[in-house]
């Protein structure tokens, strides 16, 4: 896998992956930034949440679940006061839309990417941050 980063000016870098879609990384106002972008850390925590949302959806459907939406709702807690402000912990709950979903699969699947596939949420908290999971089941008509 590989990735460039270009300098754009001031605090803000464009990020190219090695697929070749770019996005805009940008600092806030009061560190130079212009805010056209997300943040580094913002990158990380969505890069998280859409590996593991990525992880729940395969394997639902695999499972030959239904699912119509997903949604991963993440919320972060960084250290205060410190340099590094590593992530603490990380809180993903999981929002799964379908019809006659069966809550012991998606259960199944939300535990599977924490505990086995989701490359990075694991390489996260094998890093020391604290990664709990919940999730909702709605049903859709």
């Amino acid at each position: 896998m590989k990735a460039e980063i270009r300098w754009q000016g001031e605090v803000a870098f464009e990020a190219e992956s090695g697929s070749g879609h770019t996005v805009m990384v940008d600092g806030p106002p009061d560190h130079g930034g212009q805010n056209r972008g997300p943040r580094p850390m913002e990158m990380v925590l969505m890069g998280a949440g859409c590996c593991a949302s990525f992880d729940v959806v395969h394997i639902l459907r695999k499972s030959r679940q239904d699912v119509t939406d997903c949604v991963c709702q993440l919320q972060a807690e960084r250290a205060e006061d410190e340099v590094p402000a590593v992530f603490t912990r990380i809180h993903m709950h999981f929002i799964v839309r379908g019809r006659n979903l069966k809550d012991n699969l998606v259960s199944r699947a939300v535990s599977l990417s924490a505990d086995k596939y989701c490359s990075a949420s694991i390489m996260l908290a094998r890093g020391g941050v604290g990664i709990e999971h919940s999730y909702e089941v709605i049903e859709e008509a």
